[in-house]
């Protein structure tokens, strides 16, 4: 169990010093850590035009602990994990997340597999052998905050139109670093996962 977001780090990397991960044991911690705001208000940094990535820890490499603040009404595109795990845990707020089948062809529609309301202290999991997701701030009336991990790290992911399932490669850049904000041409990208 994990009292604070500081504990959790620390069980983190230790589960993470090996190099086998068992998805039920990450999930199950992340799952013990209740949102307490005091641990995490100052890595949860809103932008008005997009949603942000905020790093919290670098996890010795092995992952990366990042918090996403979702605006109102503000998502990602449709997108792909780049062959790593995403335990994602709501920490304010809801979130819809969409899943899709990965597209037999290039040029058709999207198939929308199922979608599901993440509530919050819930913890949600995906890899590319379950599928792509597009994750989505419903609320027209107060924002979200999700807690990202993401192992291994990754610094491109796919992302994919819902219309033509034509993809691009988007760069995952960080709004902000250990609280502290990152230059603004770092922060640049078409679509940030």
């Amino acid at each position: 169990m994990a009292k604070n977001l500081q504990e959790l780090i620390q069980k983190l990397r230790k589960i993470f010093q090996d190099n086998q991960i068992n998805v039920d044991e990450v999930q199950e911690l992340m799952e013990s850590y209740k949102s307490n705001p005091q641990d995490w208000t100052k890595y949860a940094m809103f932008d008005q035009h997009r949603y942000t990535r905020n790093l919290v820890d670098e996890g010795n490499g092995k992952f990366n602990l990042i918090i996403l603040c979702w605006g109102e009404g503000q998502g990602s595109s449709i997108h792909d994990h780049s062959d790593s795990h995403c335990f994602m845990k709501m920490l304010q707020g809801e979130l819809k997340e969409t899943l899709f089948d990965w597209p037999k062809e290039e040029g058709g529609d999207m198939t929308e597999r199922s979608h599901r309301m993440l509530k919050h202290n819930s913890v949600a999991y995906i890899n590319d052998k379950i599928g792509l997701h597009r994750v989505e701030n419903v609320s027209h009336t107060e924002g979200s905050v999700s807690l990202h991990l993401y192992s291994p790290p990754f610094q491109t992911c796919k992302v994919f139109d819902q219309r033509t399932s034509h993809t691009a490669e988007a760069k995952m850049t960080f709004w902000s670093k250990y609280g502290e904000r990152t230059p603004f041409e770092t922060t640049a990208s078409k679509e940030n996962n």
